[in-house]
């Protein structure tokens, strides 16, 4: 594997007896996790061809520990990866043999739910899909619903920006939040945003959003909640070819339609996830399109009607319509369940993630199955077309000799597809270690000191997920590193407590 990360620091690792006495001063024994067999539960996330094991796990309950471990953490110099569910695909959560693995998972309240103001506070370990649990009964739902919902954690949906398949019209986690109560190093705990609509002064709540745990832990977030459409139908639209099934999209998008959810499988995802999960997916499609259409019963009758007819012009040799919840959900079952169904039709895969204009997708998508013949690999494809997230599945065999340097470089070269047609290199994933060596294909060097700027100013000794994002880690005063000065704090506007 070509992955390098920072050598282990032997000043932290001979003071590891020092930092496990401070832990278990600050939480209970049974949260601090130093035994080697339990620490192995810890060592990746759902990147799994990368693996380090911790130097200790920590797994605080309240955010006064969270700020004492942050504390304790930047006294005795020590690093600091946090994680949630570790459901991460990029590496995000890949420990450090001398850092402390930060579980946030205890935190799992939903600590108030006001529908007057259509918002909800959590605390960062609570699953996605609870949310829009704990508020169905009274018609409300939390929006972004990555594949992994179940599981996923809103923390980590925040460190990563997470979507999911009604992205394209309700938004991204960015989109959907309102207000964060996060630990910067050394235990200061801020509160950005709040029940209101808008934030003040600077957007740190923006720049926390997406910033892969390399800014400051979260300890609580507030969520926007939505009232559920009066109504909601499904399609599934077939068509001969992969190409065609993408030239469906942009002529959806095109007609000024923006669906609930715009969703697109190729052949060899149909045949997994049949064999997986049966939806009643069309076995002989090369690829399908699957639509959802919200609002009042009238209009989002004539959208099927017009959405259909888009889809036999563009060549779909089947359109079928939901006519009952049950079957709308059933449409969605496969979708949900597609990367689970994949692991039945290779040993393993490395799930990609990338964004491209919609109107570049059948070229893509051609391009990226030659990419595949080139390296000897396979790719199944399932992604949110309307929105040009890319999720190419490679197929390959760990136990392989060779292979997983083949998806290594296969995943790199559709990045650089995506990047060379106007794209970026992730669209919700995060760059983590898996997309960090090929941030110079998107940024130059310029660009890149920029953004650790912003990093300095809230980690100065970047202490918090080093190794992650960024190909070369520059110090902070080679920088010119924001300097406080008279003993006043960074973002003084911001309160405290």
């Amino acid at each position: 594997m070509s992955l390098l990360m920072p050598l282990p620091e032997q000043a932290i690792m001979a003071r590891r007896e020092e930092l496990l006495a401070r832990l278990r001063a600050i939480l209970p024994a049974a949260n601090v996790i130093a035994d080697e067999t339990a620490r192995r539960a810890y060592e990746c996330d759902a990147l799994v061809m990368y693996r380090a094991l911790p130097l200790v796990v920590a797994l605080p309950e309240t955010v006064a520990q969270v700020s004492a471990i942050m504390a304790l953490a930047q006294e005795m110099n020590v690093k600091v990866v946090p994680r949630g569910a570790g459901t991460s695909l990029s590496g995000g959560a890949l420990p450090l043999e001398d850092g402390i693995l930060l579980g946030m998972a205890k935190f799992n309240r939903i600590l108030e739910v006001d529908f007057e103001n259509r918002c909800a506070r959590v605390q960062p370990g609570v699953q996605n899909l609870a949310i829009s649990k704990a508020v169905e009964f009274a018609g409300f739902y939390y929006a972004p619903d990555p594949s992994s919902q179940i599981a996923c954690t809103i923390g980590g949906n925040v460190g990563e920006n997470a979507g999911g398949v009604h992205c394209l019209k309700y938004g991204l986690t960015t989109n959907n939040i309102l207000g964060l109560e996060m630990v910067l190093m050394g235990g200061e705990v801020l509160r950005l945003g709040g029940k209101h609509l808008d934030s003040e002064l600077y957007d740190l709540m923006g720049l926390m959003t997406g910033s892969e745990g390399l800014l400051g832990v979260v300890t609580e977030v507030t969520v926007r909640l939505l009232q559920k459409p009066v109504s909601a139908r499904g399609l599934l639209l077939a068509f001969p070819t992969v190409e065609a099934g993408a030239r469906c999209v942009g002529a959806i998008i095109a007609h000024g339609i923006i669906p609930g959810g715009l969703e697109m499988m190729d052949a060899a995802t149909i045949g997994a996830v049949e064999n997986f999960q049966p939806c009643g997916y069309p076995l002989d499609a090369g690829a399908i399109v699957i639509v959802e259409l919200d609002g009042t019963p009238a209009e989002v009758d004539h959208l099927v009607a017009v959405v259909e007819s888009i889809a036999r012009e563009e060549g779909a040799t089947e359109t079928r319509a939901s006519q009952s919840e049950a079957e709308r959900l059933r449409f969605w079952a496969g979708r949900k369940n597609a990367f689970p169904a994949v692991s039945c039709i290779g040993p393993d895969y490395l799930c990609m993630d990338g964004t491209i204009p919609r109107g570049r997708l059948p070229e893509v998508l051609t391009r990226m199955d030659g990419l595949a013949k080139f390296h000897g690999l396979r790719v199944a494809n399932v992604f949110h077309a309307g929105d040009g997230n890319l999720h190419p599945l490679i197929l390959y065999d760990a136990s392989k000799e060779g292979d997983i340097e083949r998806a290594e470089k296969l995943g790199a070269d559709i990045l650089r597809l995506c990047v060379e047609v106007g794209g970026v290199l992730t669209g919700e994933h995060g760059v983590g270690v898996e997309k960090r060596d090929l941030m110079g294909e998107m940024f130059d060097e310029t660009d890149l000191e920029q953004q650790q700027r912003v990093k300095c100013a809230f980690d100065p000794q970047h202490r918090l997920n080093p190794g992650k994002v960024f190909p070369t880690l520059h110090r902070c005063a080679e920088l010119g590193m924001m300097h406080v000065q008279s003993g006043k704090l960074p973002f003084p506007e911001l309160p405290r407590f």
